[in-house]
């Protein structure tokens, strides 16, 4: 199976300590725009939207419209009127921030080894920015996209979470369709890249200046300076980096993403593309309704039913006749995804709701036997990553095409 390396970008692949880079940024970015507001207004406005950002927990709002919703009416202007000085900041001002990094020698070796060896690649950076100012680090890391075939690159336009929370690490797992292969987190940063990597199921190599060797607190899965990473590998069984995700952490984190996920791949999604069926499995739109249908009448039901009784009995459920019996493939694709991402964010609030208690209620399984509501979670998760595997295989050539002639 092709192995998944995700990779850290800021202090991992480029040299950019961000204490002296934000407030840099702040100060390029209010000074270009003080004609629209004064500098110290419009960076403390921009912190606030950054905050909100940093908090979102909503899988059918991206981190752009998050930070829109906090940022313009806070400033009393319009996306429209700072749209054109903000693309030209990007575009001439931004460059100049360069000067605050320095590219890491090692970043290209480990790059240009890892796809040699045909590995799948993620630049799991902090989607706080919008893709070109994540395109510019890139290139002056000496890793411009143009040269190399990242299977996904994270900014604030598409990603719905960031990396302060397990969501954002299953959110890049399920836009590259839940990988079954051996898969690792690599980064610098312990409340970023190490712990909610963690949460979210994935081995995780923590780059540091200190090597292996001693004790090792954080019982991550290796350690070391970015240039031992490839060494590190190949001592490694692939068996010893598969996808840690029977945990309630992780599984709670592949439910919340499940629906931003497909809110990225159908947006503006072709009208002909919700009803192409595989050789084998449903379509689209077929999948999303069962989802849809799932969680209203088996999820939450069995959810509630744990809460309000004492070690009930929950019957199977034959869910997947329905997909025939109730003619999935004649309904309106678009419509079915809204409906399901408002059940799903109905079942998420239960689900936040609940206290460590309450995961442990016991129940009986009609097919799993004696089980806890956590297990039930589980099951859950397990779920959604099979149908977003087969929806990955069966719509991501056709989001390419589409990406590739826009």
């Amino acid at each position: 199976m092709t192995f998944t390396l995700l990779l850290d970008l800021d202090d991992t692949l480029l040299d950019n300590d961000m204490d002296a880079f934000v407030p840099a940024y702040l100060q390029a970015l209010s000074g270009h725009m003080a004609r629209h507001s004064p500098p110290q207004r419009f960076a403390q406005t921009l912190m606030a939207a950054t905050e909100a950002m940093m908090a979102n927990r909503r899988p059918d709002r991206t981190l752009e419209e998050t930070f829109a919703e906090a940022f313009y009416p806070a400033l009393g202007l319009s996306p429209e009127a700072l749209r054109p000085d903000i693309e030209t900041f990007y575009r001439e001002v931004f460059p100049a921030l360069r000067q605050v990094t320095r590219p890491r020698p090692a970043a290209p070796a480990l790059v240009e080894a890892a796809l040699e060896r045909g590995w799948r690649l993620a630049i799991a950076t902090n989607p706080l920015f919008p893709r070109t100012a994540v395109e510019q680090r890139l290139a002056w890391a000496g890793l411009p996209v143009e040269e190399y075939p990242y299977a996904l690159v994270t900014s604030f336009e598409t990603f719905h979470f960031t990396k302060s929370t397990p969501a954002y690490y299953a959110e890049v797992l399920g836009r590259l369709g839940w990988p079954q292969g051996p898969l690792l987190m690599a980064g610098n940063d312990l409340d970023l890249d190490v712990r909610p990597a963690q949460k979210a199921g994935l081995p995780v190599f923590w780059v540091t200046a200190f090597p292996e060797g001693g004790t090792n607190p954080l019982l991550v899965d290796g350690r070391g300076p970015l240039d031992s990473l490839l060494s590190w590998l190949g001592a490694r069984p692939p068996a010893s980096l598969a996808g840690r995700f029977e945990t309630l952490d992780a599984a709670l984190a592949a439910l919340r993403v499940t629906p931003a996920v497909l809110d990225t791949w159908t947006r503006r999604l072709s009208p002909e593309v919700w009803s192409v069926s595989p050789a084998e499995g449903w379509s689209l739109v077929e999948t999303i309704c069962h989802l849809r249908d799932a969680d209203l009448e088996v999820n939450l039901p069995r959810l509630q039913t744990t809460l309000r009784e004492d070690n009930p009995f929950l019957p199977a459920v034959d869910a997947d006749s329905w997909v025939e019996a109730r003619k999935y493939r004649c309904e309106n694709g678009p419509d079915a995804a809204r409906r399901f991402i408002e059940v799903r964010m109905g079942l998420l609030a239960l689900l936040d709701a609940l206290s460590p208690q309450d995961f442990r209620r016991p129940v009986r399984h009609g097919i799993f036997g004696p089980t806890t509501l956590g297990e039930l979670v589980i099951f859950m998760a397990g779920h959604d990553r099979m149908h977003l595997r087969s929806l990955h295989a069966l719509i991501s050539p056709r989001i390419a095409a589409r990406q590739g002639a826009s």
